[in-house]
């Protein structure tokens, strides 16, 4: 049974730095929509050596952890089980604590990167280009796994990078072609066009936006729009954006840790656009 609105129930996001992080004012402006009045989401910064005493010291009103960088992989020995979604990354950004006590981990990100892409009317592509190698990146692998029959190349800046994500695209079973870095702007021809690398990273590429882009999705939403994002639009591109994902992620979690579906999408959409706005 879902529970009931006066119920007092506690959900945080945790990680370091963490606060940048928007997770309180999506799961807030669910909490709202939905009427859970009895309900509190804050944010904790922990680091990898605090998580198991934090985790160790919840009390039974918690109803589900968010977790952002450090924390994805070490929170998962704590678990009693994690999801084939987060199995398969070795990351968990979503903790539901069940009635009987137990810890059960997912991962949002990766089916969240599909729904903000379905939004956009990107269902399936031929094939696909990754900017960067990092954490997000393989993500994005997995989401693409999902959405792309062909090959996806990834832009790296160095051999170890490129053998991480050959070794992911074997593991999803994705095919995975690396590219270096410096041939980059050849990404921005693909069909579709995911960037994960940090802020600033990608403004060199903006000059080498094509004439007429097709779908860009840029993680990032602070700064926003990023230089590619931005040209990208100007030439009539399609855009998903970082906020699009934090938004499409943050309802997969709200909905597992409240039992109430559909989570109020446009809702907490606005709100996250209201709080980059004051920002």
């Amino acid at each position: 049974m879902p529970p009931r609105a006066t119920d007092a129930r506690r959900a945080a996001v945790l990680g370091k730095p963490i606060g940048h992080s928007l997770s309180p004012v999506l799961h807030r402006a669910a909490y709202d929509e939905l009427g859970l009045t009895g309900w509190s989401y804050g944010r904790f910064e922990v680091d990898e050596a605090g998580l198991p005493g934090f985790v160790a010291g919840l009390g039974p009103e918690w109803a589900g952890l968010s977790l952002t960088m450090p924390l994805k992989r070490a929170v998962i020995p704590l678990l009693d089980e994690i999801s084939e979604t987060a199995a398969s990354v070795d990351a968990v950004n979503t903790v539901v604590f069940t009635e009987d006590g137990r810890l059960l981990g997912d991962n949002t990100d990766i089916p969240g990167m599909v729904a903000a892409l379905r939004e956009h009317g990107i269902e399936q592509v031929e094939s696909a280009a990754v900017l960067g190698a990092g954490a997000t990146a393989s993500s994005a692998l997995a989401a693409l796994a999902r959405i792309c029959t062909g090959e996806v190349v990834a832009y790296v800046r160095s051999a170890a990078r490129a053998a991480e994500m050959r070794e992911w695209g074997e593991r999803l079973d994705v095919e995975v072609r690396t590219a270096d870095w410096a041939d980059a702007a050849e990404a921005l021809r693909a069909p579709l066009v995911v960037a994960t690398t940090p802020a600033g990273t990608t403004d060199a590429l903006a000059a080498a936006v094509p004439e007429r882009p097709t779908t860009l999705f840029d993680v990032l939403y602070d700064p926003w729009p990023t230089e590619l994002a931005a040209r990208w639009s100007m030439f009539g591109g399609a855009v998903v954006s970082g906020l699009d994902l934090l938004v499409h992620q943050a309802v997969l979690q709200v909905e597992q840790m409240t039992g109430r579906t559909p989570a109020p999408l446009d809702a907490m959409r606005r709100a996250g656009e209201k709080a980059l706005a004051e920002r």
